[in-house]
């Protein structure tokens, strides 16, 4: 896990300093004060466009909140912040060996209150962070956007696509049973058991696929529907898939919304993860030929997702492929040496920033072992991009020929070519939950 704690990194001096101009308070919250503790959820409920929390809710999210750093934006004698933000340092995998990670600065809860929009409040908050995470010596940000059109002004760049799957049972041909000497077998789970299941199984899945960072426990204890006021968590069932030692290889929490017209149900899938390929085709089959099922949906699945290919007519399975991870490079040389690379390459790099953060030119050197080495250069450079095009390159998942095609770099084809030789992924970086 990562050394460093969050909670120990101060505010940004010139983001404070640019609030209080506008008469606003710009502070970290004391989430062991009750009434702080309530004015970020209820602020943080609003600003995502739920329900005024109960007090329960407010505890959870208090116990969560507890381990992260959390900053509020107050209006002159205001206990209810008009503007939240969290973050916390956590692993992110990158490609290499298994659980080869960088650390990440995480942020979420990005909230700024309707009443006080065009202030200058939301790009006070994503710039104070990043200037934060830098002066922390943090080489790289993420988020999870629910909108796609703010974070690249501040250099953010989408890094990890998902897939959306749905799948018509009807016309799907079910999936074939396991091959012959597959001992995968599939069990129902108890709520708790399902909560500790999805736990233990994503710190292991994680592990090898880069993109992906820990849950944590109030996400495992909503995803088996064990969170009070929760409208769902009744509907939430859970199955396993063990292997021939009964060890749980795979976990899958989905619910039902049942048919109004006719007796059947769809399925909707919350949470899947698998660390062998017998146990994601088991966990598959259970969902797709399940009895009296119209359609079958997941979210945040890797776009290489196997599933197109377990069903006798592909044609019943529609994939669409949307934004989910946004990374954010803050320390170039510390970033690219972080991973490792599929190709040999010697290329100069010079990277633009809005924010002067990642401003640079620099020479990537990879050896036959696959490792980098990166120094500052006055060389010309063979590409030129801004860091938001270097952060959607870095994991493997964004193709550097299709941002060359888009415009979004400058680089010679071959160039171009050999950048995503050397920065692909056998399989796509992955990213299961939001944060």
């Amino acid at each position: 896990m990562a050394a460093l704690d969050a909670r120990d990194v101060p505010v940004d001096p010139r983001s404070k300093e640019r609030l209080s101009a506008s008469g606003l308070d710009y502070r970290i919250v004391d989430m062991s004060d009750p009434v702080q503790r309530r004015g970020f959820a209820r602020a943080d409920a609003r600003g995502f466009l739920d329900k005024e929390p109960d007090d329960e809710t407010i505890r959870l999210m208090g116990e969560m909140m507890s381990e992260r750093r959390n900053i509020g934006v107050y209006a002159p004698g205001g206990e209810l912040p008009v503007a939240t933000v969290d973050s916390w340092v956590t692993p992110m995998t990158v490609p290499g060996d298994a659980g080869a990670h960088i650390d990440m600065w995480a942020i979420s809860a990005v909230t700024v209150a309707a009443t006080h929009r065009r202030r200058g409040i939301a790009r006070n908050l994503l710039e104070g962070e990043l200037r934060a995470a830098a002066a922390a010596g943090v080489p790289i940000a993420g988020l999870t956007a629910t909108e796609a059109t703010i974070y690249g002004r501040y250099g953010f760049g989408p890094a990890v696509p998902v897939s959306h799957l749905q799948v018509d049972a009807r016309r799907a041909g079910g999936i074939s049973s396991p091959a012959v000497g597959d001992a995968t077998t599939v069990e129902y789970l108890e709520p708790e058991a399902l909560r500790t299941a999805l736990g233990e199984v994503h710190e292991r899945t994680r592990l090898d696929r880069s993109g992906d960072i820990p849950g944590w426990s109030l996400r495992w204890r909503r995803m088996a529907g064990l969170v009070p006021g929760d409208e769902r968590s009744r509907a939430v069932r859970g199955v396993r898939a063990a292997g021939a030692d009964g060890v749980t290889r795979g976990v899958l929490a989905y619910t039902l919304d049942e048919l109004a017209e006719e007796f059947g149900a769809d399925l909707a899938i919350r949470h899947l993860d698998a660390e062998t390929p017998e146990a994601l085709r088991a966990l598959w089959a259970f969902a797709v030929n399940h009895d009296l099922i119209r359609t079958v949906r997941a979210d945040l699945r890797p776009v290489d997702d196997p599933l197109p290919w377990l069903v006798a007519n592909q044609r019943a399975v529609q994939v669409t492929v949307h934004d989910h991870g946004w990374l954010r490079i803050l320390d170039v040389p510390a970033v690219l040496a972080a991973r490792t690379y599929r190709a040999p390459l010697d290329l100069v790099l010079r990277v633009s920033d809005p924010l002067g953060l990642a401003e640079g030119t620099w020479r990537l050197r990879v050896g036959q072992d696959g490792r980098g080495i990166v120094d500052a250069t006055a060389d010309a450079p063979d590409v030129e991009l801004g860091v938001d095009m270097l952060s959607s390159l870095y994991l493997g998942g964004v193709s550097a020929t299709t941002l060359r095609a888009a415009g979004r770099i400058s680089a010679a084809a071959e160039t171009a070519v050999a950048i995503q030789d050397a920065f692909g992924t056998a399989a796509a970086p992955a990213l299961s939950i939001w944060y």
